[in-house]
């Protein structure tokens, strides 16, 4: 869908409030952040056949009619990484504060909410933003080519498996799979995947949602001469969800 003359009018106008307020370069850069030690974790490729991106909740959220952002990216196949937040001594488990589409060799200077095009941005105010719905704790990335397919997948394994479910009778299996061969970071039943498609060369990855379901922003990084080069998922803004405020340090 093509956004209409109006709402581009409106999104050039509000550009400044759709920046995002955390720096997510120190994401995917430092060793801390609010006293929380960070890693980062490489969860293979992701499939860009289109350059039309779209962030879903793989087990929900995948229509086929689901919008793609309105800025395409870069085609091709691209490195996904997790920042995670290291478990200590409070005994929570690893969290997934963001995941990165890296697109380009250059670095971001700026990152902007992505949108799709349809939003109401006439009563968009600083400090909100519109993101994604997450609800069954996780997302994924993946193209607007690979989405038909997926979307086919999941109309096939329904119609040759009725009453069963496509996560427990299909994909635990392949989460449980790969937390044995790659523990690090997960949870027994399994954290992510990058899952191929049957019949397809398309990856998609599948990962865990931060502090579960809710609403999350998705960022372009911009580079210095404004082309797009990463997207990043922000599901904890760790200085917020961990830092200490001024009251707590007086």
């Amino acid at each position: 869908m093509t956004p209409t003359a109006e709402w581009l009018k409106i999104w050039q106008e509000k550009k400044a409030l759709l920046a995002c307020p955390s720096d997510l370069n120190d994401y995917f850069e430092t060793q801390e952040i609010s006293g929380k030690k960070l890693d980062h974790l490489e969860l293979g490729s992701v499939s860009i056949p289109t350059g039309e991106i779209l962030v879903r909740d793989p087990l929900v959220f995948i229509q086929q009619d689901a919008q793609p952002y309105t800025l395409k990216v870069p085609t091709g196949e691209f490195p996904v990484t997790a920042c995670i937040v290291v478990p200590d001594e409070d005994g929570d488990c690893a969290r997934y504060a963001a995941v990165k589409v890296q697109f380009t060799a250059y670095d971001a200077v700026r990152f902007e909410e992505a949108l799709i095009g349809i939003e109401d941005l006439k009563e968009f105010n600083e400090g909100e933003f519109f993101g994604f719905n997450v609800d069954a704790g996780l997302g994924c990335v993946l193209d607007r080519e690979s989405l038909k397919h997926f979307c086919a997948f999941q109309d096939k394994f329904q119609l040759e498996n009725p009453g069963k479910n496509l996560y427990d009778d299909y994909f635990a299996e392949l989460f449980a799979k790969n937390y044995s061969e790659n523990p690090t970071y997960q949870r027994e039943g399994g954290d992510w995947i990058n899952w191929q498609i049957p019949g397809t060369t398309y990856n998609i990855p599948f990962f865990q949602s931060g502090f579960g379901d809710g609403t999350y922003p998705v960022y372009y990084g911009f580079d210095v001469d404004e082309n797009i080069c990463s997207l990043i998922i922000q599901f904890i803004d760790i200085e917020l969800a961990y830092g200490e405020d001024e009251f707590d340090m007086i």
